[in-house]
């Protein structure tokens, strides 16, 4: 086992019994991907800030009921990414387009959490702002599929959807973003 699994490994069991210093340890170690993955989800800085911060207290709050502590990291993800799906099915089903997501799209230049090799990268960010410019269930199956690794099972879960048609959404999607590349 290396050091580092071992430190995080001693970090959380601080964390257990409240220790402030540890949670603010892995707070710093996790707290950057963590923001890119709600970024990506729920395209609002603002929001992804938020809920960031609910997910990590969320964490915090339950990490007793987590079984393996090696998997902390994926389920601080999984956590992240349903607050982040709850916020976007909340704001779909309202279907309010909040002032601040536009001013923000068009001020918008970050990366959305591409590595910091890969952000000068033409082709990266290229296909990241046309992605942007689809169908909000086509983005959003994309990025859980592309950027986060979900398989087409998960995806059909989180986004409420059987098998079936989470395959023909993002086949639709992954076409609806050729069309639109082919054009660039």
């Amino acid at each position: 086992m290396t050091s580092t699994n071992q430190n995080i490994e001693q970090l959380l069991q601080l964390c257990k019994s409240g220790n402030q210093r540890a949670q603010l340890e892995i707070y710093n170690r996790y707290n950057k991907a963590m923001y890119n993955t709600a970024l990506r989800i729920v395209k609002d800085s603002y929001k992804a800030e938020d809920i960031m911060q609910e997910s990590f207290l969320t964490a915090f709050t339950k990490l007793n009921t987590l079984e393996d502590i090696n998997m902390f990291g994926a389920w601080l993800k999984r956590i992240v990414i349903n607050n982040s799906i709850g916020y976007y099915n909340k704001m779909a089903k309202h279907n309010e387009v909040p002032l601040d997501t536009v001013i923000y799209k068009v001020e918008d230049n970050s990366n959305d959490g591409i590595e910091e090799h890969e952000q000068h990268n033409e082709k990266v960010t290229q296909i990241l702002d046309v992605m942007k410019t689809l169908k909000p269930n086509y983005n959003l199956s994309l990025t859980l599929h592309l950027i986060e690794g979900y398989d087409y099972e998960e995806i059909g879960e989180i986004m409420n959807i059987s098998y079936a048609n989470c395959r023909t959404l993002i086949s639709r999607a992954k076409e609806s973003l050729r069309k639109k590349l082919a054009v660039i």
